[in-house]
């Protein structure tokens, strides 16, 4: 057992209201500034829809992710000799009309409204290139186009998640008045085994031993671009004043202070939590390797209980602190990821292992006329009538937002692990009405999917009514005391050699091997 620290997070996207409050702090904070104009480290998009850039899920056309090949990970984009055939170009970046349609990243001229000549007719700032400077840009694209499901009806076709649904159930779930849209929030998930880091071929990209973070070396950065290419959720970006690649930082400075993320501090519906997880490393290639239905299981299967004797054991041994120890046990991600098994990891298929989870949303039931008399509606309740058990699966299948659709999206196909996110959620909706209505609890609601009541008021607490620091549990970084040479800060880094489960000798080799003319190592 080979016990390693991650920094973790969770969405509740039943709560999110799309309100992009987290992508102006972000903006604010890290990508004001000239060459990052169209950068959205942390963006909110509406589902059903292709997202930002434009059909990022689909990996067939932009290679992105992992791929297992002859029992062996391989990078989807393809072999090293391959990416060093394109090195000088690169045919699965994105480019700016996948950011922002035919123009560049648009602003608007507003000093004409201010300093405009008196005129018989309202003065109008008219969209302006940032790049160019060019005047009268096209406007037909940008990061929030869809917002609200404003154009499902025309890029919703387009939408990977749709792929094992027939038409004529495509078209129907797409019609306005028959669909039910979600947000979805999306920040640099920090994977365990991120393929940008196993693209990049200065070993720029590289992943912090001490707690996870995926960052970007802008000294060693070449911008060759493979890291966009692969990381599936196309989250690492090109400046094009500095030349290099940036990506979400996870805030580390805020981090190491034992704060969360400005754009984790900053949402407003409070649907985020932040904390650390412990993994077994050791686990990473099995899990990184097993079949898709089976990815997301494997995975909880990796995360270790923080509370387990031989797993504080390991950890110390290791070099975790007891503080960080005590974060472990105090952090809601470990109960919400694998003990209640309500979040779950975004397109798992990508063999990434993302650390960002997400609690699929509640959809509307569809209901239908009532048998007593044309007004009456049949209402969805988590028990029949005279004491009956609880409502089947199948019920589940009444949802507006199919449930293969959210399978697609964070269960790599299998519905069994949506199902049970989603009726955990509405067994615990249950039994609080329980209490407040009828004034007595129904336990038997909870035992039907594996709850006790225990887990339903701790469920409550941490995914309603959790006070900032119930949130957030981070242990300070004592990086003062580390020993900051280049093997400790950089975990893995560079060009598919590096995997999260080599040793860690393979990697002083490879950076000494590698990197010798390094300014780090003057």
């Amino acid at each position: 057992m080979r016990v390693k620290s991650q920094m973790s997070m969770t969405f509740n996207l039943e709560k999110c209201i799309g309100c992009n409050t987290c992508t102006v702090a972000c903006k604010n904070v890290w990508t004001n500034r000239e060459g990052a104009e169209y950068m959205w480290w942390n963006n909110v998009e509406t589902k059903p829809g292709i997202g930002y850039p434009k059909q990022w899920e689909n990996q067939e056309m932009w290679k992105g992710g992992w791929i297992k090949k002859n029992g062996k990970l391989q990078l989807r984009y393809g072999s090293k000799a391959y990416m060093l055939s394109n090195l000088f170009f690169n045919p699965h970046t994105p480019e700016m009309k996948d950011y922002y349609g035919d123009g560049d990243v648009y602003t608007f001229s507003y000093d004409d409204l201010h300093n405009s000549e008196q005129t018989e007719q309202q003065p109008v700032a008219s969209p302006k290139s940032m790049v160019t400077e060019e005047e009268d840009v096209p406007i037909n694209w940008g990061v929030n186009w869809e917002d609200n499901a404003g154009g499902a009806h025309v890029t919703g076709k387009y939408d990977i998640n749709f792929k094992d649904m027939n038409e004529a159930e495509k078209e129907a779930f797409l019609k306005f008045r028959d669909i039910f849209y979600f947000y979805l929030p999306r920040i640099c998930n920090h994977c365990l085994n991120p393929a940008c880091v196993g693209a990049c071929p200065s070993g720029a990209a590289y992943k912090r031993e001490e707690d996870g973070i995926v960052l970007i070396d802008q000294d060693r950065c070449r911008n060759w671009r493979y890291c966009i290419s692969s990381c599936p959720y196309k989250k690492p970006y090109y400046n094009w004043v500095s030349g290099k690649m940036e990506k979400c930082i996870l805030c580390y400075p805020r981090v190491e202070s034992g704060l969360p993320p400005v754009c984790f501090h900053s949402c407003v519906g409070k649907i985020r939590s932040f904390g650390v997880l412990l993994y077994d490393m050791d686990m990473v290639n099995e899990v990184t390797l097993a079949d898709d239905q089976d990815l997301v299981t494997k995975h909880r299967e990796a995360i270790l209980d923080p509370f387990d004797p031989s797993v504080i054991e390991a950890a110390k041994k290791e070099g975790l602190g007891d503080d960080w120890i005590d974060a472990a046990q105090r952090s809601p991600i470990y109960k919400i990821v694998k003990k209640w098994e309500l979040a779950l990891p975004l397109h798992p298929e990508f063999r990434t292992l993302p650390s960002l989870f997400y609690i699929p949303p509640l959809a509307p039931i569809t209901t239908s006329t009532g048998k007593n008399t044309p007004l009456d509606t049949d209402v969805f309740d988590m028990t029949k009538p005279e004491n009956g058990p609880l409502v089947g699966l199948d019920e589940l299948d009444k949802f507006r937002l199919p449930i293969t659709y959210l399978a697609s999206m964070f269960g790599a196909g299998n519905e069994q692990v949506v199902k049970t996110a989603l009726l955990r959620q509405l067994a615990v909706r249950h039994h609080e009405r329980s209490l407040r209505v009828e004034k007595k609890p129904n336990l038997d609601v909870l035992k039907q999917v594996g709850l006790t009541e225990e887990d339903a008021k701790e469920m409550v607490r941490a995914l309603s009514l959790a006070f900032y620091n119930e949130r957030f549990v981070l242990p300070t970084t004592k990086r003062e005391n580390a020993e900051m040479s280049p093997y400790t800060e950089r975990g893995l880094a560079g060009f598919d050699k590096m995997n999260p489960w080599s040793p860690m000798k393979r990697r002083k080799s490879y950076f000494k091997s590698y990197h010798t003319d390094s300014k780090d190592y003057e």
